[in-house]
């Protein structure tokens, strides 16, 4: 017997005594020998579809850890990306007119065996958009199949705003003559109302002087919440009236102080020749129909000053020739002795005093 053929017998051995300890320990329940060599066998071949592997390493108390997933890129499919005069003519079956489908922009590969072309759209308004065509096909298979057609927007274009649920997209101002806000049963905003406790002065103070007798009241949150909008807001002392008035709303006779901790801060204007007349105004807000403020002195318009005489010019006035009575009263003045010109017609003279 040669070197080798006794070398690959004693191997041949020690493979089938390794097999039948193995054997004998599983089914007698022991331990195998720790001379025991097992023989290592290959993994199985992952299947084509199947999901990525994932490594696991052992980790405290013997727990299996998942550390990296292994992905795959998926292949480019020749047959799919060659398809494009398919593509065109499903997206031009889609399009109104086979003017609005434009040049072939490139093909995307989605997964296995599924291909999205995409062509740009001529659409007047639709800017940035591009007409997406999914092609498919069967394992082994030599043809395409027509999975989908779509319009998606692409970079810069013009699209809608992110769609809000009724409830959030509401804004205060909002709710005209018709309209019911959806009730909230977990509004921050209020807390359950006050409960009677069967203490008449307790009850008295509580529902008929502050009028907490409802099923919910204002919570602090809320109350918070409706004071610095009020404050920050056109009624508040920030405004361009508050800023230029003579006088704060304190001091003045047409405010009335709200109750509870909001009277701090704010009241209600009641004065019909002020801006604010019927809305909450904060204490330190202003405007001109101030109740002990008044208008300054306006100097008087009259009497007019003295005019402005310009004596540096001469007027040139043109003289009409005197009329025919003008010259007789003329004549009849020259001859007429002196005196009795200063009299005037009609008027005996005078003598004068020696």
């Amino acid at each position: 017997m040669t070197p080798a053929a006794g070398s690959a017998k004693r191997a041949t051995t020690k493979r089938a005594t390794t097999r039948r300890s193995a054997a004998t320990s599983a089914t007698s329940g022991s331990d195998v020998d720790d001379q025991t060599v097992h023989e290592p066998t290959a993994p199985a071949p992952e299947p084509a579809d199947a999901a990525p592997a994932v490594d696991e390493t052992p980790a405290v108390d013997g727990a299996r850890v998942a550390t990296k997933a292994r992905t795959r890129k998926p292949a480019r499919d020749a047959v799919l990306e060659g398809a494009v005069e398919l593509a065109r003519a499903a997206a031009v079956e889609a399009a109104d007119n086979a003017s609005d489908v434009g040049a072939h922009e490139g093909a995307v590969t989605e997964g296995e065996r599924l291909v999205s072309h995409r062509f740009a759209c001529e659409l007047k308004g639709y800017r940035g958009w591009h007409w997406t065509v999914t092609l498919s096909r069967v394992p082994r298979g030599r043809s395409a199949t027509l999975c989908e057609v779509a319009l998606l927007p692409g970079d810069g274009a013009l699209v809608a705003p992110e769609w809000l649920p009724w409830s959030e997209r509401l804004r205060p101002g909002d709710v005209g003559p018709g309209d019911v806000l959806p009730f909230r049963a977990d509004d921050p905003r209020l807390e359950p109302g006050y409960q009677a406790t069967g203490d008449e002065e307790e009850d008295a103070v509580a529902i008929g002087e502050l009028a907490l007798a409802r099923a919910r009241i204002l919570s602090r949150d809320g109350r918070d919440e409706a004071a610095q909008r009020w404050y920050d807001g056109e009624h508040g002392p920030a405004t361009s009236v508050a800023i230029h008035a003579a006088a704060s709303c304190a001091s003045c006779g047409f405010l009335v102080p709200l109750q509870g901790a909001l009277g701090q801060v704010f009241g209600a204007c009641v004065n019909e020749w002020s801006p604010d007349d019927g809305k909450v105004v904060s204490l330190d807000h202003g405007c001109g129909a101030h109740s002990e403020t008044d208008s300054p002195a306006h100097p008087s318009d009259w009497p007019d000053p003295a005019p402005l005489i310009d004596e540096s010019r001469l007027e040139v006035v043109a003289l009409e020739a005197p009329s025919a009575a003008d010259a007789a009263v003329a004549e009849l003045l020259a001859v007429l002795p002196a005196d009795e010109t200063e009299a005037g017609p009609g008027v005996e003279a005078v003598p004068a005093t020696q």
